[in-house]
């Protein structure tokens, strides 16, 4: 049931997204559209790329022609996940020309969005294939758009960190700060996570060797190490490994693709990459129409 309840508010915030987008953009009407285009005009549409990339958004689009007229057919060509090349034809919309136009610009928000982040998400899963890591998005996205955000990482072959502040106890510097130390923190944490009988991880951030240590007899279920350089990466880990205790280890913090492999190849098992979804750099798609 708890599934269940979750997956109905993942597709709440998607459905909730894609209306308000098309909201803020037509508003009263698309007062172009219609002025100069007869309602009773068919037509068609495609939408091709005009550069290389992996795709992201086209499920997206297809729920936005829908919401726009549930008459319009779109068919894909190439669906979510797929490596496209320039020119290549990745769907055809056909009805009514009114509605088409009126979904187009939304549609290709969504997809160029969605396709920039994908693109460079498996950039960096590629980078670090032959390792054991896995990247990681983080809560750096667009207000409003993180469903979207963080399922184009999905979509590029990373995965997800926390959606949000529910679904994970992530102790921050601030908690430590605030709570009186790292040890403080973390049995706060676990204390609240049985009474409340929660089924959430709990991941506490350490800053140095120090903490670390101070934070593995605790049993956090993920540690992450903010902004060790690779040596310290290194070194850390195989603390952990001698320990004789096993979280998983994150590493976060200024990670770009010109690092990622030297962080990937240190043992950790999670690297975090803010910038996937709070530096996008857009997928050009384009969207001719032709006249029924």
């Amino acid at each position: 049931m708890k599934n269940r309840a979750r997956d109905e508010f993942y597709e709440g915030c998607r459905a909730r997204a894609i209306m308000l987008a098309l909201e803020e953009d037509r508003y009263k009407g698309d007062v172009t559209t219609l002025a100069t285009i007869d309602p009773s005009q068919g037509g068609s549409a495609v939408i091709r790329a005009k550069e290389d990339g992996i795709l992201g958004g086209a499920d997206v689009a297809v729920q936005v022609f829908a919401a726009c007229d549930n008459k319009l057919s779109v068919v894909l060509h190439h669906h979510d996940g797929e490596t496209l090349q320039r020119g290549d034809l990745i769907l055809e919309v056909q009805g009514k020309l009114a509605p088409l136009l009126i979904g187009e610009r939304t549609a290709l928000n969504f997809m160029q969005r969605m396709s920039g982040i994908a693109t460079r998400t498996r950039l960096y899963v590629d980078c670090i294939r032959h390792t054991g890591a896995e990247i990681l998005d983080t809560r750096k996205t667009a207000p409003g758009l993180r469903y979207f955000d963080k399922e184009a990482v999905r979509i590029g072959g990373g995965k997800n960190h926390r959606f949000g502040l529910f679904d994970m106890i992530l102790i921050k510097d601030n908690h430590i700060d605030a709570s009186g130390g790292i040890a403080n923190a973390i049995r706060r944490a676990q204390l609240y996570r049985k009474e409340g009988k929660l089924e959430v991880k709990i991941e506490t951030e350490v800053r140095s060797m120090e903490e670390l240590r101070e934070a593995l007899p605790c049993l956090p279920d993920i540690i992450l190490l903010d902004n060790f350089t690779p040596e310290l990466l290194k070194e850390a880990v195989l603390f952990v490994k001698s320990s004789g205790f096993t979280p998983l280890l994150e590493a976060s913090g200024n990670i770009t693709l010109h690092n990622v492999l030297e962080v990937a190849e240190t043992g950790v098992d999670f690297i975090s990459v803010g910038e996937l979804t709070h530096s996008v750099k857009a997928l050009d798609l384009s969207m001719t129409i032709a006249l029924a």
